[in-house]
């Protein structure tokens, strides 16, 4: 079985899959940022890169090398730029980086980019990165991009499984029961179920102020608890989002002709 990562094909047998079978390049994009005293910095983009994979594998596609820097991490969806170890990027150079990556995928000749998001705060900077890339590639480029956070592939089902008292929202879900469950599914050695913290959700107030308040944020930096994570409720989110992200690829692209 051929790898589904680019970064283990020599440059002419990617160039051979990209003239004869026009896989589509799906891109992670993670961060460095703490994730409480249970999980590694670089969580965001360890988990973007394993949905690519398990997406490659189902839909006949190849994973690019991970972006592992994001933008600023934010008190009410990552805990905030205070904590040592956390490693962001500005604005311009996260879009900057995903807009070379447009225009160097659209020079090798691929016809379908998947920007596949791990880290809350990327979003609209990769909204921004795509757009500019297009505008420099032209109306003429054949290139289409998707983007897609990996989290909106939940289903409302599966959510309710997972988060039988009710789920608290994606953005209190840093470091919690999503990520923890999923660590513990793709890269079970990395996770320290004996730290987790048991603290409450955070209340944020509707507002926020600069100078950051540290204060809002628990010493730990997760916002909600982790407690009730498990393997097998990181089993059932990865394949669901790995399917249906796949899915997605197969409807959402336009057919491509192949040579």
């Amino acid at each position: 079985m051929r790898t589904v990562f680019m970064n283990e094909l020599s440059w002419l047998d990617y160039q051979a899959l990209i003239q004869t079978e026009q896989p589509a390049i799906l891109l992670p994009v993670g961060a460095l940022e703490q994730h409480g005293p249970h999980l590694p910095l670089g969580t965001d983009g360890l988990l973007s890169s394993a949905v690519a994979a398990d997406a490659a594998r189902l839909s006949n596609a190849l994973v690019a090398p991970t972006l592992s820097y994001g933008y600023k991490s934010q008190p009410k969806c990552g805990g905030g730029q205070h904590f040592c170890g956390t490693t962001s990027v500005d604005a311009a150079t996260l879009i900057g980086s995903v807009r070379d990556a447009v225009r160097e995928f659209a020079r090798h000749g691929v016809k379908r980019l998947v920007i596949l998001n791990g880290h809350y705060e990327n979003q609209w900077f990769l909204i921004e990165g795509i757009d500019l890339g297009l505008r420099d590639l032209g109306p003429t480029a054949q290139l289409e991009v998707m983007r897609l956070e990996y989290w909106e592939f939940m289903t409302p089902q599966t959510l309710a499984h997972v988060f039988p008292e009710g789920f608290p929202g994606f953005a209190l879900e840093h470091a919690a029961v999503i990520e923890t469950s999923m660590m513990l599914h793709y890269h079970p050695s990395l996770v320290r179920l004996d730290l987790i913290p048991d603290e409450p959700p955070v209340d944020f107030p509707p507002y926020d102020i600069y100078p950051t308040r540290t204060d809002w944020v628990p010493a730990s930096g997760v916002l909600s608890s982790a407690k009730g994570s498990d393997a097998d409720k990181g089993k059932l989110m990865a394949q669901e989002v790995a399917q249906r992200i796949a899915q997605a690829m197969a409807t959402g692209f336009k057919p491509v002709a192949l040579a």
